[in-house]
């Protein structure tokens, strides 16, 4: 299963020399994988009151190309391993299907102590 997110590359994405500033790839892809979220159901804000959150805890990201000012991207997130805490994801950055950027992100589910929790059994069904 490959989700996709669109993303317009606007001029405050840009840096001073009207390309994609390197940290904004992560923002595109922290949007993506939150719509992603969303679309299996699942309301982080409920997850949030009942004292689970999502937390990065690994990204490993690879700088392959420049984005400019307006061009149209598509962020496409595959999972790539699942465990009771921990959800492995590759993530790419296309520009009419040349991968720009590449991420693979190790994100886990916390408790309000700091301590690992569960994912989401909602998640655990649709992702296996």
């Amino acid at each position: 299963m490959t989700h996709r997110f669109p993303i317009r590359v606007y001029y405050e994405d840009t840096d001073m020399a009207g390309i994609v500033y390197h940290a904004n790839y992560l923002k595109f892809i922290e949007r993506a994988r939150s719509d992603w979220v969303k679309e299996m159901g699942l309301d982080q804000n409920a997850m949030r009151e009942e004292g689970v959150v999502f937390v990065v805890r690994r990204i490993e990201a690879d700088y392959l190309a420049s984005a400019k000012f307006d061009d149209e991207l598509e962020v496409q997130t595959t999972v790539r391993a699942m465990t009771g805490v921990r959800l492995v994801m590759g993530q790419e950055v296309l520009r009419e299907g040349e991968v720009v950027f590449r991420a693979e992100v190790t994100a886990v589910c916390m408790n309000e102590d700091g301590q690992p929790a569960r994912l989401p059994a909602k998640l655990r069904r649709k992702v296996h």
